[in-house]
């Protein structure tokens, strides 16, 4: 079974090139992590698990949900990260999260998506990023092969400068820089509810006609890059920058 998490849909976007080439079910935690109910699933194939890097590691919410989670049936658990840069030193870290679940961990793949982390980094224009998922491809299908012939991903070795940002910055990042007040809704915000549809924590609500957000957030960045009128910001940060979705996969 193929399970993912995504903020902006880089990470959907590998999920369903598994689903498809396994062939698997595509399971979205998207509905368990809102709900915080813990999901109970069942695979008879390999578990491969598909999630953004938040700040050179799996995503706090997503590993909770794997900690929650039970699975059935196959102990061999796959994960395949997208990234802006690199994914930093998560090896061992995915390792010991397999060995506290009882799966057998194959390794994890790094595959480089267009940059969606608007409050930090600049986002690329639609047309370099369609350049830049053309080029992770071969990254998607290599993993893949893996898969299908039952290899271990390659095993990915991180540098003294990854290893100081997963463990040193990342703690720092959530304590200091994960917060939701920065957000704000502009003149050109017309009240649809889609970020607060789209919000996995269910930290936003409209009142009055206007998103107002709580303090539980992981910065997803899904209310601000899908916001169809591009109306919501973050403090200056995001002022001036494209918006980034992960358009569709085309299937073979």
């Amino acid at each position: 079974m193929v399970i993912y998490f995504t903020g902006t849909g880089n990470s959907r976007y590998c999920a369903e090139a598994f689903a498809e080439a396994v062939p698997d079910a595509l399971f979205d935690c998207f509905d368990s992590i809102r709900s915080k109910e813990p999901a109970v699933l069942h695979s008879d194939k390999p578990w491969i698990f598909c999630a953004p890097t938040y700040c050179w590691q799996l995503p706090h919410i997503f590993a909770d949900f794997i900690r929650n989670s039970r699975f059935e049936g196959c102990r061999d658990a796959y994960f395949v990260m997208t990234c802006g840069d690199d994914i930093g030193d998560v090896e061992r870290m995915l390792a010991a999260l397999c060995k506290q679940k009882g799966l057998r961990f194959r390794g994890v793949a790094e595959v480089v998506m267009p940059e969606n982390y608007i409050a930090m980094f600049n986002v690329p224009k639609p047309a370099t990023a369609q350049k830049i998922i053309a080029k992770a491809e071969e990254s998607i299908q290599n993993a893949i092969a893996c898969v299908r012939t039952g290899q271990d991903f390659p095993p990915y070795r991180a540098n003294f400068t990854q290893k100081l940002k997963t463990h040193i910055v990342n703690p720092v990042f959530y304590a200091v820089c994960v917060k939701a007040k920065p957000f704000y809704a502009t003149d050109a915000c017309i009240g649809c509810g889609k970020c607060e549809q789209v919000c996995v924590l269910n930290n936003i609500h409209i009142k009055d006609g206007k998103p107002v957000w709580g303090k539980d957030c992981t910065h997803c960045m899904a209310c601000i890059c899908r916001c169809p009128k591009e109306a919501i910001e973050y403090g200056n940060k995001s002022q001036g920058k494209p918006r980034y979705v992960c358009p569709p996969r085309k299937k073979s």
